[in-house]
């Protein structure tokens, strides 16, 4: 019987309160809401796109700004990948694209090598959306990558448009994690020379 890669947990400090649930091999479905409307369509889209099944609730000091409750989000994200991956074993490890957004063009490779890494390199003109400072986009990548131990590099290669840079930089994760979890079929082992992930 195969194992369901799944995994649940929740955090709480004094300045968020998350119930986070992940399903590496869901329908691409995102339920709850982070209390940032922005956020949500990107959490949305990141689940649509990687083809998981994320679920989240949470109460953040949002009276504050948005910044902890996209951090927090970020480092609880990349602990339930960790945990539903367990020991990688099988997986592709590598994902990458070079994913368009109408003028915006970004480029995205993840390697799930253990070792923590983010290269982020884009730049927006626009400094809030919504609710939503756009600086917070680079918090939730760096959250996501150390708490996932994963090497990201996202890389604006053109745009304009700062909706569709920060959108494309999640379309692009999404779509690189799809191939970097995705269990590479008669392997059982694990994808590197060490032994271990």
């Amino acid at each position: 019987m195969e194992q369901k890669r799944v995994a649940a947990r929740k955090r709480t400090t004094k300045e968020t309160d998350i119930d986070m649930q992940l399903n590496l091999d869901g329908e691409g479905l995102f339920e709850g809401s982070s209390g940032v409307p922005f956020f949500d369509h990107m959490l949305t889209l990141l689940a649509k796109h990687g083809r998981f099944d994320l679920s989240l609730t949470c109460r953040g000091d949002l009276e504050v700004d948005a910044h902890h409750t996209v951090e927090d989000i970020g480092i609880v994200l990349g602990e339930l990948l960790t945990e539903a991956l367990g020991d990688k074993r099988g997986i592709g490890r590598y994902g990458d694209i070079i994913l368009p957004m109408d003028e915006a063009l970004i480029l995205c490779a993840v390697d799930l090598s253990g070792r923590p890494f983010l290269n982020y390199d884009v730049h927006l003109a626009a400094e809030q959306i919504g609710l939503f400072d756009t600086e917070l986009a680079e918090e939730f990548m760096r959250a996501f990558a150390m708490s996932a131990k994963v090497n990201l590099h996202l890389v604006q290669m053109a745009g304009s448009n700062t909706h569709h840079i920060i959108e494309g930089c999640f379309k692009a994760l999404a779509r690189s994690l799809r191939k970097a979890v995705a269990v590479e079929a008669g392997s059982s082992e694990i994808p590197s020379s060490k032994g271990m992930l």
